[in-house]
């Protein structure tokens, strides 16, 4: 036989050796709160006691830790900077940078490579959704002419978007697969997309999915005057990834509905300032 003592006082009761209810005589749980505007408040978790409590203007989280006590985590719980790049690419005009001109617009081109990849390649320790932030710079030339300037007066079109590698080799960011799904298998932005193409822009020889989508129009006069330097894509996205090791590439392309003229026409990528953020908000 068991024995069992009840209490009843401002709406508690306390079963020994059962449920303990608030606002409810009929508890459900070791702990029942009742009521639908209730709450439970722990001093020890305040702003005003707890360092670890980012206040109102932030998200902090409770977590269990590892004796079963509620703790607030810490900000790099949550959220973490993986990347904060002021100069993220090669500031070159050579092949590494090279997009060239299509008619066709079909697919992207690979082009500009980080200045650094031991600061550029990030690691995932769980779940996350990953923000991308860039800004990019370009340039544009005709591939003949004294100056250099494109004056066909035919409008382009510059597309940039970033893709993932999972890096692999430590020694190799490149060797990794491009990543084509988010953490739940679904194909990033509706891809896979066409990252990589032969030199004649007709055959596809990579996909990979493509985020923070961005692309400017770009025209000109026929004074040979047209601005050819100083021109930036800004882009923001986010995509959820499981845990591992990846490095953010860019992909390009430079388009135009009619190539006669001026003829063939390149871009480089990365020429100027760059800036690149990736940051991790964790969930699980």
């Amino acid at each position: 036989m068991r024995t069992s003592i009840v209490f009843f006082a401002l709406g508690f009761s306390c079963t020994l050796l059962a449920q303990v209810g608030i606002n409810t005589t009929n508890p459900q749980q070791s702990v029942h709160v009742a009521g639908s505007t209730s709450n439970v408040r722990i001093d020890g978790l305040n702003e005003s006691n707890n360092t670890e409590n980012l206040g109102i203007n932030s998200t902090t989280r409770v977590y269990v830790d590892g004796e079963g006590d509620l703790v607030l985590g810490s900000e790099s719980d949550n959220v973490q900077m993986l990347v904060d790049s002021e100069n993220y690419l090669n500031n070159v005009e050579n092949p590494t940078s090279l997009v060239n001109q299509t008619g066709t617009a079909f697919g992207y081109e690979i082009a500009g490579y980080p200045t650094d990849f031991a600061g550029s390649t990030f690691t995932l320790t769980k779940n996350a959704i990953v923000e991308v932030n860039y800004s990019v710079s370009y340039s544009l030339y005709k591939t003949s002419g004294a100056s250099g300037r494109i004056d066909d007066q035919h409008a382009r079109i510059v597309q940039t978007g970033l893709y993932f590698r999972e890096v692999t080799d430590p020694t190799d960011p490149y060797a990794g697969p491009a990543v084509i799904n988010d953490l739940d298998g679904i194909p990033i932005n509706g891809g896979p997309w066409c990252i990589d193409v032969n030199a004649s822009g007709t055959v596809c020889l990579e996909t990979g999915g493509l985020l923070a989508l961005n692309g400017q129009f770009y025209a000109n006069n026929s004074n040979r005057n047209g601005e050819y330097k100083n021109f930036w894509n800004t882009g923001t996205d986010y995509v959820k990834l499981p845990p591992g090791t990846y490095v953010a590439l860019f992909a390009a392309q430079l388009a135009v509905g009619n190539v006669s003229g001026t003829g063939a026409v390149k871009m480089y990528l990365g020429s100027g300032a760059d800036e690149m953020q990736i940051i991790a908000h964790y969930y699980d």
